[in-house]
């Protein structure tokens, strides 16, 4: 599977952060984001938008980051989609269980915006 990255579904309850991310991955990088801002939010917009990758805070309101994870597993055509997390959560038993679940990689935060695309092609690389 040779398909390159370009939709990504991004989760993110933090609307400063959420609109960072999307000037640095859509109008810089050329990517394509369906923005949410909750998980809810996320699992009635996800097979809709088809993302090649989800990009997925992990503390929110509500329904948070590995409970949003888990239910976007439910949909057969996002069963195996990329999912990675972003979060400050990353001491090694953090992180171990994100991928546990089934995560593709962890971003911390803070992050570094203008280096956010090139990891996530890193992560999305060594996904396929």
């Amino acid at each position: 599977m040779n398909k390159s990255l370009d939709r990504i579904l991004y989760v993110e309850d933090d609307l400063d952060i959420q609109a960072i991310t999307v000037m640095v991955l859509e109008a810089i990088s050329g990517f394509t984001l369906e923005a949410c801002s909750s998980g809810n939010e996320a699992l009635k917009k996800a097979v809709a938008f088809n993302p090649d990758l989800v990009l997925l805070d992990v503390m929110m309101p509500g329904i948070g980051g590995p409970e949003t994870f888990v239910e976007l597993r439910k949909f057969p055509s996002l069963a195996h989609t990329p999912v990675v997390f972003m979060t400050a959560k990353v001491q090694p038993r953090e992180v171990k269980g994100y991928l546990d679940l089934g995560a593709v990689g962890v971003i911390a935060k803070p992050f570094d915006p203008m280096t956010l695309a090139d990891q996530l092609r890193e992560i999305w690389d060594r996904a396929h």
